[in-house]
């Protein structure tokens, strides 16, 4: 007995829904690839034994871009001011240090909750507006908190940072070194961890909703998508991501300074997520790997003018590569397979 909507009288639309959970499913699962990527990092630990501080900032940078990729690259919300939730987790983690709790789990979740509050409270102003009011009122909320923590440096520590951070050692055991050892290990296992919940998300019923937001707001409320109740989830989820990030930095380097929350890192997680593609999640970290690599690079050779030559290569991945390095990468890979499928059809699928 077949089981199609013809003889079963179902529906086409109950019809098709097996073979599109098929294909959901298929999307979900993970690619041999990517447990050959997530095997790197732990390369990188044995090859790189004297760079383990400048691996923990690229992990810490990625998670970061995660973080606004969740918002901008899958619901479509630009940012401007998203280090406001970075600063927010970086000194959550910070104060506890000070005041003798500085477990370093206790400084991820508060970090997280604090972040992720701020975030929820800041998403009603920000989904009033347009894509233009939306960038106003992210940076807006940025240059607040960036002036109150100038302004309350006995809280603060303004420019000269904030004194006395204590980080106790991980889960009791593991003692913080000045070579950046254990800091690496967790910045990658928070990483990780953060990353695959991420990608569950972005691949469940909720992450399908969000795509469909950032293609077409007006038709998704037909649809009974509620919009708003989705990008404030989104947006809180990504505050508090960022704020995770913020307490790593913070507990990695022991120190935290009113620049966590600056425009200028604002801006280089957008170059960094144009760089490696929004709306991927491996964009963010690829982008964040080739961000910060250049960085060091390239300040290390041209100390003077190395933000010239920066510049110069942001342009030309504009220019020649606009889907950033993983759109880039998908579009030739769709390519060659087009090309193969009518080279198949001109043969007649002959060798």
């Amino acid at each position: 007995m077949t089981t199609n909507a013809t003889t079963t009288g179902a529906s086409p639309r109950a019809a098709d829904r097996p073979d599109f959970l098929l294909r959901f499913r298929q999307a979900a699962r993970w690619h041999p690839l990517e447990y050959l990527f997530w095997c790197a990092p732990v390369a990188a630990y044995f090859l790189f034994t004297d760079n383990y501080l400048l691996l923990s900032q690229i992990a810490i940078t990625a998670l970061f871009a995660v973080s606004l990729d969740l918002i901008f690259g899958y619901a479509g919300v630009i940012s401007l001011g998203h280090a406001a939730f970075f600063g927010v987790g970086a000194y959550t983690a910070g104060m506890l240090g000070v005041y003798g709790l500085g477990d370093p789990l206790l400084g991820l979740v508060l970090g997280a909750i604090v972040a992720g509050f701020v975030g929820f409270l800041s998403s009603f102003l920000l989904l009033r507006g347009n894509d233009l009011s939306r960038l106003m009122v992210t940076l807006g909320v940025a240059l607040m908190l960036y002036e109150l923590a100038n302004k309350f440096t006995e809280i603060t520590g303004g420019v000269d940072g904030l004194p006395g951070i204590e980080v106790k050692p991980l889960l009791g055991l593991f003692d913080f070194d000045m070579y950046g050892r254990i800091g690496y290990v967790y910045s990658v296992v928070v990483l990780f961890v953060l990353f695959w919940v991420a990608r569950r998300l972005v691949h469940s019923p909720f992450g399908q909703s969000l795509r469909g937001i950032h293609m077409n707001t007006l038709r998704m409320p037909a649809l009974g998508v509620p919009v708003t109740r989705r990008l404030v989830k989104v947006y809180t989820i990504g505050a508090a991501y960022a704020g995770v990030a913020g307490a790593l930095l913070t507990q990695t380097n022991q120190f935290v300074s009113i620049d966590v929350l600056g425009f200028q890192r604002s801006a280089d997680l957008l170059l960094i997520l144009i760089l490696g593609g929004a709306g991927y999640l491996y964009g963010a970290i690829f982008g964040s790997i080739v961000y910060v690599v250049m960085n060091y690079l390239l300040s290390d050779m041209n100390p003077q003018y190395w933000q010239f030559w920066l510049g110069l290569i942001l342009v030309l991945v504009v220019l020649f590569a606009r889907g950033g390095i993983m759109g880039t990468t998908q579009q030739w890979i769709e390519n060659a397979r087009h090309r193969a499928r009518a080279r198949d059809r001109a043969t007649g699928g002959q060798p």
